[in-house]
């Protein structure tokens, strides 16, 4: 077989030959391995699809559906929930100070204290409860966003100082 074509390019057809037989063979093979993956899928996709029909599809996405309905709408009640919570949290007694001490000479054991009892905001209130051989005396002042409109005791002032302190330890502990 001689091609005038090929003798003026200098290619020898035996050449020609053998290069598109090994092509044949590396095709021949990749459709082997193709023909192996397509026979896995055909296998995993009956084994999905074994004793399930178009009808239980639907029922299935149509209980999925519900179930992610049934989902969203606890969220948002959650979330509702939990704002309410916020609120009300923020007006309940989060801080508290306590202060033991000595009210009058020569009574020993620290008997009296100061507690300050405060929210979220430093409102609340300190109790003072002082004992003495005669009884025990309690006052109790309000506290407004820390301040208090009367005259605190020194004992007071540090179970506020301790109260408003016991948050801020908590919240550089917490960081």
């Amino acid at each position: 077989m001689n091609s005038k074509i090929l003798e003026k390019l200098g290619f020898d057809p035996a050449y020609i030959l053998i290069g598109m037989l090994v092509l044949i063979i590396i095709l021949f093979i990749i459709i082997i391995i193709i023909m192996g993956n397509i026979r896995v899928r055909n296998k995993q996709i009956k084994r999905l699809l074994s004793g399930t029909n178009a009808a239980d599809f639907e029922e299935i996405i149509m209980k999925r559906f519900a179930e992610m309905d049934a989902v969203k709408n606890n969220s948002r009640r959650l979330t509702k929930e939990h704002k309410e919570m916020q609120e009300l949290q923020s007006s309940c007694i989060s801080k508290v100070g306590l202060v033991k001490y000595d009210a009058f000479e020569g009574m020993g054991g620290s008997l009296s204290f100061a507690l300050a009892l405060l929210d979220k905001n430093n409102n609340g209130v300190v109790i003072n409860s002082m004992h003495s051989r005669e009884g025990c005396f309690n006052y109790a002042k309000e506290i407004i966003r820390g301040e208090a409109y009367v005259a605190l005791s020194d004992e007071e002032k540090e179970a506020i100082v301790r109260a408003r302190t016991l948050e801020e330890e908590i919240a550089e502990s917490n960081e």
